[in-house]
């Protein structure tokens, strides 16, 4: 099964059946090399190290690179519970490597579901390897389908929202588009829904320090797209939206509490806090994979703390010493978004609103009614 081919050709997972690699989007934008992932050990450092990452494409990765694993084992002696248990762990492993991001636990979870009934039918552990690594398969081409549903939806309920303003100009933070998915994106996705319809004016991209992924991928991304496009400091925010040159924020998401408090990468709190200040609707574009239902709200989603070397050195952490030596670093990958300064949330099934009144939202409610229960 090849990768699912995508509208801008740019492929931050390039598969085939026993063969992975991964775009190492560290040294995007002036190189473009391929590492090819192995295992699930490969996976995990490939994750943790940012060669790959975004919700979706870590689930995505993390999968495949299992895939690959398993369907190079040779001589696995065991039976089919053998099976599932090794790939349980395997799973367990790559769940741990960017611990804040909910899709790729939410999919281990599914896994284990369907690796489980088919362990249960079989004794031979070649079909348990088969069934997990179809699945795996699965989940890649379903991203791409989920992407462009989101972006379909967001950029309607957009139109619909914003009807007044010709055209639109709109601010998106990190990356969220064909680099952090299997292919199109999310929020990044609306925006290229917005451009396809005729109705966007302008993107504008912030930085995203300390890592930068919004200069060094969205940059990118917007440039190849041929979208119109300005790239601002994260600190330039502010400035943008008081001068009226913003209709909207898009964002993505890591994990949304049941809710609608959002994790999404360390800066997004503040475009939030700015926008309802300055009467400019924050939306959230993310797949249903991000909700994490177990979570009340976002008081209790684990914020990942990244290297003080991002901060203290250059080029994220990968250039000469630029801080004082002996200084402190508090390196916080995400931050929370409350529900209450989001406008909406906009998913593969449709978008998430609130109640009149309410500055909650009903995911659990939403969710139930998507899967049909």
């Amino acid at each position: 099964m090849a990768t699912p081919a995508n509208d801008s050709s740019l492929q931050a997972i390039r598969y085939r059946p026993g063969s992975l690699q991964l775009l190492d989007q560290r040294k995007l934008p002036l190189q473009t090399i391929y590492i090819d992932i192995r295992n699930s050990s490969d996976g995990w450092t490939a994750i943790r190290d940012m060669v790959v990452r975004g919700a979706p494409a870590i689930a995505v990765a993390g999968a495949l690179s299992l895939a690959v694993e398993l369907f190079n084992l040779e001589n696995f002696e065991g039976t089919s519970q053998d099976a599932s248990s090794l790939i349980t762990k395997k799973l367990e492993y790559l769940v741990s490597s960017r611990p804040t991001a909910v899709n790729l636990s939410d999919a281990a979870t599914k896994f284990n579901e369907i690796i489980s009934k088919a362990a249960a039918t079989t004794s031979d552990a070649k079909d348990v390897f088969k069934v997990f690594i179809e699945a795996a398969e699965l989940m890649l081409e379903d991203d791409v389908t989920s992407n462009k549903a989101i972006g379909s939806f967001g950029a309607e309920f957009i139109r619909f929202q914003l009807k007044d303003i010709n055209k639109l100009s709109i601010l998106t933070h990190c990356n969220t588009g064909s680099l952090a998915t299997a292919g199109y994106g999310t929020a990044l996705g609306v925006i290229r829904s917005l451009q396809t319809d005729g109705v966007l004016e302008h993107a504008y991209c912030t930085e995203t320090r300390p890592y930068n992924q919004g200069s060094r991928l969205t940059a990118f991304e917007l440039v190849h797209e041929k979208i119109p496009a300005t790239l601002i400091t994260d600190s330039a925010a502010a400035a943008l939206m008081k001068a009226g040159r913003v209709n909207g924020i898009i964002v993505g998401a890591d994990r949304v509490a049941s809710n609608g408090d959002t994790a999404n990468k360390i800066g997004t709190y503040n475009l939030a806090v700015c926008a309802k200040h300055h009467d400019i609707p924050f939306y959230v574009a993310a797949p249903l994979t991000s909700v994490d239902l177990s979570l009340q709200s976002g008081d209790e989603i684990v914020i990942e703390e990244r290297s003080p070397l991002e901060l203290l050195n250059a080029h994220g952490g990968r250039g000469e010493q630029i801080a004082a030596s002996g200084i402190s670093v508090w390196n916080p990958a995400f931050d929370v978004t409350p529900a209450s300064l989001i406008s909406g949330i906009f998913t593969e099934k449709g978008v998430i609103t609130k109640k009149t009144g309410s500055e909650s939202f009903d995911i659990k409610g939403f969710v139930q009614r998507a899967q049909g229960n």
